[in-house]
């Protein structure tokens, strides 16, 4: 079960991390183009789930707060 959230989860921090580097590099935005980087290769490197949502909540919210 552990394996099937934490690929569920990849996949849609993935596809969020998708549309923020696209935003970021067409709006010439650093912060989302980074973010959105981040989100689409963290997956690989956290396997267990909490701590894939704790900081794929934080890449996503970032944007948000950090406005350069």
């Amino acid at each position: 079960m552990e394996g099937q959230s934490a690929l569920l989860w990849g996949v849609l921090f993935g596809s969020f991390g998708l549309g923020f580097f696209i935003y970021g590099k067409k709006q010439r935005m650093i912060v989302p183009l980074v973010c959105g980087l981040a989100l689409m290769v963290f997956p690989y490197f956290v396997s267990s789930t909490l701590p894939l949502v704790i900081i794929g909540l934080a890449l996503i919210v970032t944007p948000y707060f950090a406005r350069f």
